[in-house]
């Protein structure tokens, strides 16, 4: 289902006309390896800053009510970053994990979701199968090719109960938001519209909820 889950967070400012005239095969080649650069380096590379500021929580909150969680759940945060997300979960009770492929991410997580987080990719997640009560993947699985896009949502699917999972990945609605999408991003490898992505999905298997990040 088609559902808007991260209402909440606020809109960031984007300059794409500065990121546009800084964009550089190098500057995308350092960005794609999600170190420090990308989460604290220059705007240029990335977030231009990632730090905890508690705007997860009311995201962790509309979750909890959406799948109706009971305190103690298992959940997944595949993508976490810095495990900000993970800490709200754990702020309203549910038993969270995460994983990132950046060390960087993970050596700097926040102190709350020290021994929560682990390294790994989407698309072979170490985990047995039906292990959580809900996984998420935001902004992270377009980041893969479309084939790998495809192998994740499937490990999702494998790794959750009765398909609870939320997926957000970018999209556009027409020829000018795509050409802006494509002078503003970095690290996506597959991104399209809608009906791009729900091919993907249905290809994938995969049953749970989406929704889409606009630039």
């Amino acid at each position: 289902m088609e559902v808007n889950l991260t209402s909440k967070l606020p809109r960031g400012t984007r300059n794409v006309e500065a990121r546009l005239a800084d964009k550089t095969p190098e500057r995308i080649r350092i960005s794609r390896q999600f170190g420090q650069e990308y989460f604290d380096g220059d705007r240029s590379y990335g977030y231009g800053g990632y730090n905890y500021d508690g705007r997860w929580l009311p995201v962790a909150q509309d979750m909890v009510r959406w799948y109706s969680l009971r305190s103690g759940a298992r959940v997944l945060d595949i993508g976490c970053a810095k495990g900000f997300l993970v800490k709200e979960f754990g702020t309203v009770g549910m038993n969270a994990f995460g994983l990132d492929i950046s060390d960087y991410a993970l050596s700097n997580c926040h102190p709350d979701v020290v021994g929560r987080l682990h390294k790994g990719n989407a698309v072979d997640l170490p985990f047995p199968d039906h292990s959580f009560d809900v996984v998420i993947c935001i902004n992270t699985l377009h980041n893969l090719p479309r084939d790998l896009c495809i192998q994740a949502l499937k490990e999702i699917e494998r790794v959750t109960t009765g398909g609870k999972a939320y997926i957000q990945v970018d999209s556009y609605n027409s020829k000018a938001e795509r050409e802006l999408f494509l002078e503003w991003a970095l690290t996506c490898e597959t991104h399209g519209y809608h009906e791009d992505w729900l091919k993907i999905f249905a290809e994938a298997g995969y049953t749970g909820d989406f929704n889409w990040t606009y630039l």
